[in-house]
C-alpha cells in the first residue's frame, strides 16, 4: 500500500481514459520543490517500475500493464518530467541526465518500495539506472527494451536525428512549432500502422501546446555527441549498475527501431546472461509487442519471486 500523500490527477480526455488499463490508479507525487509527477498504476504483485522515454509517457505500457492485471505484478508507470501529464520546465536546461533521475529517485523514495524490477525503454533505460545506480538495493530484476545503458564507445557517429536536433533555429521551429517528433513516431515503428489515430492522439495530446513541449528537444539534446558530453558520467554509472547485476534480466528488442536498433550488441554485452527476445518491431515496441514484453516480465518476476 501506498504510504504518501497523494496529490489528485489531472482530468483527462474521455478517449484517453477509455485506453487506459480497466482496473488503474492514478495520482501525483511531489518530486521537488517545482515538480510533480503523474503515476499510472495497475495490478498487484511484485513492484515492476515500467519508464518510457522520448517524447511518450506512461500511457506506452497500457498493454503490458493490461496483460500483468492478475496478481503477477504491480505495474508503476511515470510520465517522465516535461512529458504526459507530469510537470513541464519551462527551461529546456532543466533536462539533464542527473535531473530526471533524482526525479524519478524522488518518487522511488515516497513510494516506500523495499525492491523491484525495472523495465526500461529509450531515454526511462538510462533515467532509471541512472537513479538506480544510487539505490542499488532495490533492483532485483531487469527488462531492457530497446534502450542505451552505457555511454558511446570511441568514434561513434551520432544519429541523424540527434545531429538535426543540435542544429540552431530550424530544430527549435521544426520540434516546438511543428510537434517533431511526436506528430512522426509511426515512421520508427516496424509497423507504422501500430501508432496511428487515437493511440498517436495520446501521445500528441500532451505536448501540443508551445509552452509545453520543451522536453523532446531538450531530451534529443540530452544524448551525447561527443565524450564530454554531460549525460556522459550518468551513463558511466548506469554502466557500472548494470556489470555489476546478477539478478535475472531479460531483453526484448525491436530490429526494425531506425533510433536504437543499432545498439543492440552493446546492450547484450553488457547482460550476457539475460534471456533475449528480437522482434520485427520498431523503437515504441510496447505498441507492437506487448505480449512478448508482458511474458518476459513474468519470466523475471517468477524468477525473482523462487
Amino acid at each position: 500500500m501506498l504510504q504518501i500523500p497523494l496529490m489528485p490527477p489531472p482530468d483527462l480526455p474521455l478517449w484517453i481514459s477509455r485506453m487506459l488499463p480497466t482496473h488503474n490508479m492514478r495520482y501525483c507525487v511531489q518530486v521537488d520543490d517545482q515538480h510533480v509527477m503523474h503515476v499510472t498504476e495497475s495490478g498487484h504483485g511484485f513492484p515492476v517500475l515500467m519508464l518510457h522515454g522520448n517524447p511518450t509517457w506512461g500511457i506506452l505500457y497500457r498493454r503490458i500493464m493490461e496483460q500483468l492485471e492478475d496478481k503477477t505484478a504491480r505495474c508503476i508507470a511515470p510520465d517522465l518530467i516535461g512529458l504526459g501529464f507530469s510537470s513541464k520546465p519551462a527551461k529546456m536546461t532543466a533536462h539533464t541526465l542527473e535531473n530526471h533521475a533524482r526525479w524519478v529517485g524522488a518518487l522511488l523514495d515516497r513510494l516506500n518500495l523495499e525492491s523491484l524490477i525495472f523495465v526500461g525503454q529509450d531515454w526511462g533505460g538510462p533515467i532509471g539506472l541512472r537513479a538506480l545506480a544510487d539505490r542499488p538495493h532495490l533492483l532485483k530484476g531487469l527488462v531492457m527494451l530497446n534502450t542505451a545503458i552505457a555511454p558511446p564507445r570511441e568514434g561513434f557517429t551520432p544519429t541523424a536525428f540527434h545531429k538535426f536536433s543540435r542544429m540552431p533555429v530550424v530544430s527549435t521551429l521544426i520540434f516546438r512549432g511543428f510537434g517533431f517528433p511526436q506528430n512522426m513516431l509511426h515512421r520508427a515503428q516496424g509497423n507504422p500502422v501500430s501508432i496511428s489515430g487515437n493511440t498517436a492522439r495520446a501521445y500528441q495530446y500532451p505536448l501540443r501546446k508551445w509552452r509545453d513541449n520543451a522536453a523532446p528537444l531538450a531530451l534529443a539534446r540530452m544524448v551525447p555527441d561527443s565524450l564530454v558530453h554531460p549525460s556522459v558520467d550518468g551513463l558511466k554509472k548506469c554502466q557500472a549498475l548494470v556489470e555489476s547485476f546478477a539478478g535475472p534480466a531479460e531483453i526484448v528488442w525491436g530490429d526494425k527501431d531506425p533510433i536504437l536498433g543499432r545498439v543492440f550488441n552493446r546492450v547484450h554485452a553488457l547482460l550476457p546472461n539475460a534471456r533475449v527476445t528480437r522482434t520485427p518491431a520498431g523503437h515504441f515496441l510496447q505498441e507492437e509487442v506487448p505480449a512478448d514484453i508482458a511474458a518476459a516480465v513474468r519470466k523475471v518476476v517468477s524468477s525473482v519471486n523462487e
